[in-house]
């Protein structure tokens, strides 16, 4: 077993995944732990050593953290957390438990010929939230999805190749590996050592990309706030089609947007995938309890793992 699959096996993400639908029916304050248990065929311990290994939190902080109400309490802890990311820097302290990220904007002629001239490099790599397919180019990650089911891995890849038909692709797994490695595991953060994406897309969805970036973890923001940090107030609804069009998810944190009222709304690869990885964040953020942060990062040294984003040029 290789070290990547050690610190996020797909199967954890399955079960994690029964469990956000057993919790969508039964809420966080009606989980009754023994039948929570029971309903994903484990026992108590299994399922408490379950939730620590993947996210650093119990049970019951994983419930309320991915109850449908959790966007809505990410939203209220911050009025507006694009001005607070400008205020600050977006490399100060506070954004400790980001993943780092350089990016660059693809020279405009390779986007007009759909990447024509462009070798891409993709692969599939074990993550806290199933399978992940990326892409990358010369210039840095150009793509991550994730996939479900048998046929998951070629559809997924597929969905990503398509927005470049005219690039050629070679499957390189090995090649992938150590930039999943280091995007899912918490303990391998460095502002030393960022990863590197390229942002491939029209001024206005780079744009919008490049705010998403500004989103710490552990925060959400709406689709009218995007709007107005871009310039663009009266413009939601291209904001959003510019947020769904997002080519590298989780690393381009696009589902820390929610509707205003708090809702998930849509997510390309899933709004389950969604309140998982929101969920995720909060152990990462130690936002489950004291010192869940510092439990996931240690559990990410022995095997684990999780991936942010964060920040500048």
């Amino acid at each position: 077993m290789t070290k990547l699959q050690s610190i996020s096996p797909v199967s954890d993400y399955e079960t994690v995944r029964a469990a956000i639908a057993y919790l969508s029916e039964n809420g966080p304050d009606e989980t009754d732990l023994p039948r929570f248990a029971r309903s994903l065929g484990l026992t108590e311990r299994q399922l408490t050593e379950l939730f620590r290994r993947w996210c650093g939190l119990s049970p019951k902080s994983f419930a309320q953290a991915v109850a449908l109400d959790h966007a809505k309490m990410l939203l209220a802890a911050e009025a507006s957390v694009l001005d607070t990311t400008y205020a600050v820097g977006l490399s100060s302290s506070s954004r400790l438990h980001d993943l780092f990220v350089t990016f660059e904007a693809m020279p405009p002629g390779a986007f007009r010929a759909k990447g024509e001239g462009l070798l891409m490099r993709w692969g599939a790599a074990a993550s806290p939230f199933g399978v992940a397919v990326m892409t990358i180019t010369d210039y840095g990650v150009s793509g991550l999805g994730f996939a479900d089911g048998e046929d998951g891995i070629e559809a997924a890849f597929e969905d990503l190749a398509n927005r470049w038909p005219n690039a050629r692709f070679v499957r390189d797994d090995a090649a992938i590996a150590p930039l999943a490695s280091r995007i899912f595991d918490p303990a391998r953060w460095s502002e030393e050592q960022p990863v590197r994406v390229v942002l491939i897309g029209t001024d206005f969805e780079v744009k919008v990309w490049e705010t998403l970036l500004s989103i710490p973890c552990g925060r959400a923001t709406t689709y009218g706030e995007l709007a107005n940090r871009v310039g663009r107030p009266s413009a939601a609804r291209a904001v959003g089609a510019a947020v769904g069009k997002n080519p590298i998810s989780f690393v381009v944190p696009c589902h820390r947007v929610v509707g205003s009222t708090g809702a998930l709304t849509g997510y390309h690869w899933g709004v389950p995938r969604k309140r998982a990885i929101l969920g995720w964040e909060s152990g990462v953020t130690g936002g489950g309890g004291r010192g869940s942060g510092a439990r996931l990062a240690q559990g990410a040294a022995e095997g684990l793992g999780e991936g942010r984003p964060v920040v500048g040029v």
